[in-house]
């Protein structure tokens, strides 16, 4: 499914343009007119877009700004800020968007997924588990408190503290605690937390911004990931448009590669990016250990 269909940069004279503009060259008090300069004479293309469209470049490239132009253009929804100076704005009413009819009914569910996203949910977990780990061992002292508690009730209002009692002589402390503790304990890695957030957070119909989704994910898991998104793309109507590094990322089929290191920016296949070549190269090298 195809909701964004075309994506542009303001070119090269739109934003000279916009630079000369002597009301612009009197805002001195900023020190950035940052994402004006970052793909200048860069030759970006119109970006057309398919079910899964990847971005890929070194550091500093702009996959991420892409992104970020993207969602604020399109009003999709995210979780963490990012960084965006006072000229953002300006340089986003430089871009064009294109979309399909489909998308007037997909918006709600689309939304732009960062790695700042992933790691505020582990962060939300592993606060739940220290919470949850803290009432563990308050009940184990409760439990052994009421199982050997000489208790005689004398009045209705012991009756809550007669029950605890007599729940505790009935159970096991582990089968005390399990009762009263909440049953989705998670008790998982941050890799498969991570790859559990993208599961959760993808549904059905939808347009998702994935930047860099291989971080905290071991290579099982990116490839299973991938698994994922296709199914995603090719059964349930989603259409992602994804920052990446990640070579099982990039060797997804049926998707449209953008380099954004090569002059001019061109779509390419996954094998052909400088990234996927060094990785070729290392295990070349290394070949014989195997």
């Amino acid at each position: 499914m195809i909701y964004l269909t075309r994506f542009a940069l303001p070119s090269a004279g739109a934003e000279l343009h916009f630079l000369s503009d002597s009301r612009e060259n009197k805002r001195t008090c900023y020190t950035s007119r940052y994402p004006f300069g970052v793909f200048f004479n860069r030759e970006v293309p119109t970006l057309e877009l398919e079910p899964v469209t990847i971005l890929c470049g070194g550091n500093g490239s702009g996959k991420t700004t892409i992104l970020n132009l993207m969602g604020e253009k399109l009003g999709l929804r995210r979780g963490t800020v990012f960084n965006r100076s006072s000229f953002f704005g300006d340089y986003l009413e430089l871009c064009r968007a294109e979309t399909a009819p489909a998308f007037r009914g997909a918006g709600e569910n689309s939304r732009v997924i960062t790695s700042d996203d992933v790691f505020d949910y582990l962060l939300d977990l592993r606060y739940m588990n220290e919470n949850i780990d803290r009432r563990r061992r308050e009940l184990l002292e409760e439990y052994a408190g009421a199982r050997y508690a000489k208790f005689q009730m004398r009045s209705m209002e012991d009756v809550d503290r007669l029950r605890q009692v007599v729940d505790a002589q009935r159970k096991t402390g582990s089968r005390y605690v399990r009762d009263r503790v909440m049953n989705d304990v998670v008790e998982k890695s941050n890799g498969e937390s991570a790859f559990a957030f993208f599961t959760k957070e993808i549904g059905e119909g939808g347009l998702y911004l994935l930047d860099e989704p291989e971080n905290s994910l071991s290579p099982k898991l990116q490839r299973e990931l991938c698994s994922f998104l296709e199914d995603s793309a090719r059964f349930y109507r989603c259409q992602f448009v994804i920052s990446t590094h990640s070579p099982f990322l990039l060797a997804m089929r049926g998707a449209k590669i953008y380099d954004l290191d090569s002059v001019p920016v061109r779509s390419c296949h996954w094998t052909e990016l400088e990234h996927v070549r060094a990785y070729w190269q290392f295990f070349q090298e290394h070949r014989q250990e195997f």
